[in-house]
């Protein structure tokens, strides 16, 4: 099976004050840890933002389609952009994806058209695995100004991983940790 990746990095990084993708974690970038990470497991790894200079990644950068789409948007122009019909999704401000949590979601790839984590009775939207089929149905949501990324999801198949599975490869599913303020890269440096 082919895979995509597609990397958000439209955000305005507002409670951080700074563009947290650049921001350095081990001597290294955010998005380069996560574009390394998603290299391992899929075909293509693609950016979705809006800034020319995520090209010296040396990755295809797509223009967000729906700016205005929030994080549904950047969902929706990735899927829309990518090569294969299978695409993984990941936010520019995780810093410890994991390799195996990815290839749990992998195995049920083909059960359902979304297949996301769901971490305290909540999804993981920007941690999960999207098909093309997805596609017109997140346009749709967005066309009626429902940005909600799982506002599309009573139209299609979704496979939520519950924690238990998870915790089977990343016991204290740091995989899912972000950083979207100073004291949570703080938090992140001293982890």
């Amino acid at each position: 099976m082919s895979v995509s990746a597609a990397i958000m990095a439209g955000g305005k990084s507002l409670r951080m004050g700074q563009d947290k993708a650049w921001i350095e974690l081990d001597g290294e970038p955010l998005i380069k840890r996560v574009a390394d990470v998603l290299a391992e497991v899929a075909d293509e790894v693609i950016v979705v933002a809006n800034d020319p200079k995520y090209e010296s990644l040396g990755l295809r950068v797509v223009r967000d389609h729906w700016p205005q789409g929030g994080a549904l948007g950047g969902i929706a122009t990735g899927v829309g952009a990518a090569t294969h019909d299978t695409v993984l999704v990941a936010a520019c401000d995780m810093p410890f994806l994991s390799v195996d949590v990815w290839r749990v979601l992998l195995a049920h790839a083909g059960e359902a058209d979304v297949v996301i984590p769901r971490i305290g009775g909540e999804f993981e939207t920007l941690h999960a695995l999207y098909t093309k089929a997805c596609a017109p149905h997140m346009a749709r949501s967005i066309a009626e100004n429902r940005l909600r990324v799982i506002a599309f999801f009573d139209a299609v198949k979704v496979l939520a991983i519950e924690e238990a599975e998870l915790r089977t490869v990343d016991p204290t599913l740091r995989a899912f940790t972000n950083v979207n303020t100073p004291e949570e890269l703080a938090s992140a440096l001293d982890a």
